[in-house]
């Protein structure tokens, strides 16, 4: 049985058409608080702790599977509020996936390439069927790299990729131009507290920052309870049921534990705490 980290009772301003278009176009953009205020004062709160705690190398873009190695995000992750959200479009048996904070600073802010989330999995999953939940720590707009979408590109297969120029970008790939129309993009705007939607075979990315205003959020993923993960040699991770029922016979890890590789560093290379 998963685990219930609070009670909820933050009202959720979904539609069924809601649902429907994020079928459809594989996002959603939710324009309203994901949490209480004071609940995400405290998300941010905790996550100014661990952005002024990054050594002077590390890339704040960089900072993914934080809960890894700070077990309180579980707090935010597990939220009845959180979760109650996401079943509105997953059903009731959700499984946590993973996590990233991803903070483009002013001025220097690195673009994110078009990608999708699925190709960075490598096989590990049965199916795709993961969706994000990206909240905004600060505004998110053109100005300051809003993520963008090409809608519908969930619905393809995994698409060929190219390498950029890693200084510049968040990943070392992008999908080639020839393999969509980026003419189709949407931008992804929102207002501190909002959210959007991704799947995790949709098509997107992000401009670089060079304004003077930063731009973070904060990408919690999940997925159904009946699709299996399994490791592989190029992709070892922990999984988590978050509530409901494993439909899909997997081994999850128990939530607010110290992941092992995350004992003593993390990707973005702070110091578990």
């Amino acid at each position: 049985m998963g685990k219930t980290m609070s009670v909820a009772t933050h009202p959720i301003h979904l539609t069924g058409g809601d649902v429907k278009f994020y079928g459809e176009n594989g996002y959603f953009i939710y324009k309203h608080a994901l949490l209480p205020r004071e609940r995400f004062d405290a998300l941010k709160a905790y996550f100014e702790e661990i952005v002024a705690d990054l050594p002077s190398h590390a890339r704040p873009e960089g900072m993914d599977t934080p809960h890894f190695a700070f077990p309180r995000l579980f707090e935010w992750l597990l939220a009845d509020e959180v979760l109650d959200f996401v079943e509105r479009f997953i059903g009731p048996d959700i499984v946590f996936w993973s996590s990233h904070f991803l903070c483009k600073p002013p001025g220097k802010g690195l673009a994110v390439p078009w990608h999708e989330d699925s190709s960075y999995w490598k096989g590990s999953l049965s199916e795709p069927k993961v969706i994000t939940v990206w909240l905004a720590i600060d505004d998110s707009t053109v100005e300051n790299g809003c993520m963008r979408v090409i809608p519908g590109t969930h619905h393809g297969g995994f698409s060929d990729y190219e390498e950029v120029d890693k200084e510049k970008n968040v990943f070392g790939t992008q999908i080639k131009s020839d393999q969509f129309d980026e003419g189709l993009a949407v931008d992804l705007q929102l207002r501190q507290g909002e959210c959007h939607l991704h799947h995790g075979r949709a098509i997107h990315g992000s401009n670089a920052n060079t304004s003077v205003k930063r731009r973070c959020g904060y990408t919690m993923r999940y997925m159904t309870a009946d699709v299996k993960f399994t490791s592989n040699e190029n992709f070892s991770h922990a999984i988590y049921l978050a509530r409901g029922q494993d439909r899909a016979g997997n081994t999850y890890t128990e939530p607010g534990t110290v992941y092992e590789p995350g004992k003593d560093r993390w990707h973005g290379g702070a110091l578990s705490k």
